[in-house]
């Protein structure tokens, strides 16, 4: 038996479409693994007393770490599974601070669907909302995925 793609395909996304993913506490775990595998130890991940000076007052996810959370919660709706062929490009822009307990989630909304010279596939941009537990919007961006056609 082979490998069945449950995602959806280019032609089952509809433009204007919202998807919400699950929440995802960031936690402090996760802020120290993320230094260890990045090796980004900047003091504002990683030094409470140096943190407590900044105008955040303690220390802050790193924006990236939130980022590729977020990715993982997308993968984890099952819509992209099998049927992306390339993350093409991601922008990212961030808007405020993730503490470690902050919950995040993300929302993906289908702004721009392009047929491709290929048959077989298309291209989907996403403009993407990365809020916290208070619905505040700490990152914003678009991904633009080459995805299967039906």
């Amino acid at each position: 038996m082979s490998y069945q793609a449950r995602g959806r395909t280019f032609d089952q996304f509809e433009l204007g479409e919202v998807i919400v993913t699950a929440r995802r506490t960031i936690t402090e775990a996760d802020i120290v693994n993320f230094a260890g595998l990045s090796g980004d130890f900047n003091p504002l991940h990683t030094d409470e007393e140096f943190a407590r000076q900044t105008p955040f007052g303690q220390r802050i996810a790193h924006g990236m770490l939130v980022a590729s959370v977020a990715t993982g919660l997308a993968n984890q709706l099952g819509v992209f599974e099998g049927t992306t062929l390339a993350l093409l490009e991601q922008t990212v822009r961030y808007k405020g601070a993730v503490l470690p307990g902050d919950t995040i989630r993300l929302e993906l909304r289908v702004a721009e669907k392009k047929e491709s010279s290929k048959a077989d596939r298309g291209v989907i941009a996403f403009e993407t909302l990365i809020k916290n537990q208070r619905d505040e919007t700490v990152i914003d961006g678009r991904w633009v995925l080459l995805m299967r056609r039906g």
